[in-house]
C-alpha cells in the first residue's frame, strides 16, 4: 500500500518498514522475509521490552512478534507525516485512483492495532482484513513457507551468570570456547547435508529465572535438529559447569 501511495506522494518511499524477530524465530520465516518479501529484518534480544524498543528505534512501521505470541505493529512520526501529506495531495482531487485507496487503507491502519501492549484479537482482525484484500485463504497463507524442524532443551548449571551472549543472543561470548564449539557442530552437520538449502543453526542463552542454559537448534530434518540440540547440550554441560 505504501508503494501504491508513493505514486502520488513520493515522500512515502522514505518510510522504512521492517520486522523485528528474536533468535527463536524459525529460520525459514527470516529467509522468507528477507529473500521473498524483501523487507528488513532486525534480530533483538528475547523479551517484549527489547523487541518493542528495536521496532521503535529501527523502523517507521515496525512489526514485531515473539514465538511465544507477543507482538504488535508500531507507527512512528514519519508514518503519520506521510498520511498527513497524502491527505493534502489527494483531497484536492475527486478521482478515486489506486493511491487514494492506499491512503484510505493506511489512514485507518493504526486504529486496528494496540501499539502499547499488543492485542491478539485486533491483530487477528487485521490479518483477516489483509487476507480478504489479497484474496487469500488460510491454506495459502499457511503455505507461504515451511518451518524448519527445531528442538529446544535446557541444561542446569552451577551459575548461569558465567554464560554471556552478544546483544541479540545469537552468539555466546563467554565461556570463550563455547561459541567456536557450537559453530563446529553446526558446520559438521552442514558438510554432511551439503545439498540442503536449509542451514542448521543453534544458539544458547542463560535463563532469566533459574540457573540453567536454554538451547535452541534447527535443521533440515527433525533428526538433525535433535542431534544438534543434543550436541549443544553436551557442550554446555562440559564447558559451563553443568550439574
Amino acid at each position: 500500500e505504501i508503494l501504491a501511495l508513493s505514486t502520488a506522494v513520493p515522500e512515502a518511499k522514505s518510510v522504512r518498514c521492517g520486522i523485528v524477530q528474536t533468535a527463536y524465530a524459525n529460520g525459514s520465516s527470516t529467509a522468507y522475509l528477507k529473500n521473498i518479501v524483501k523487507t528488513d529484518v532486525v534480530i533483538a534480544k528475547t523479551g517484549v521490552k527489547y523487541v518493542h524498543s528495536a521496532a521503535h528505534d529501527h523502523f517507521d512501521v515496525g512489526t514485531y512478534f515473539e514465538a511465544n505470541g507477543h507482538g504488535t505493529v508500531l507507527f512512528g512520526p514519519k508514518y503519520y507525516e506521510m498520511i498527513a501529506r497524502a491527505e493534502q495531495c489527494l483531497l484536492s482531487t475527486c478521482r478515486r485512483n489506486r493511491a487514494t485507496v492506499a491512503w484510505q487503507r493506511l489512514r485507518v491502519l493504526p486504529r486496528l492495532v494496540n501499539q502499547a501492549v499488543g492485542d491478539a484479537i485486533s491483530d487477528l482482525f487485521l490479518i483477516d482484513a489483509i487476507l480478504y484484500l489479497k484474496g487469500w485463504d488460510l491454506q495459502m497463507w499457511s503455505g507461504l513457507y515451511r518451518d524448519m524442524p527445531s528442538r529446544q532443551c535446557k541444561v542446569k548449571v552451577k551459575d548461569r551468570t558465567l554464560i554471556r551472549t552478544n546483544d541479540n543472543e545469537t552468539m555466546a561470548t563467554s565461556p570463550s570456547h563455547l561459541q567456536p564449539a557450537l559453530e563446529a557442530a553446526m558446520q559438521s552437520l552442514t558438510k554432511v547435508k551439503s545439498s540442503s538449502a536449509a542451514k542448521p543453526r543453534a544458539f544458547v542463552r542463560p535463563s532469566g529465572t533459574e540457573d540453567a542454559v536454554r538451547i535452541y537448534a534447527e535443521a533440515a530434518t527433525q533428526a538433525d535438529a535433535d542431534m544438534l540440540a543434543s550436541e549443544a547440550a553436551a557442550l554446555v554441560y562440559k564447558l559451563c559447569e553443568g550439574v
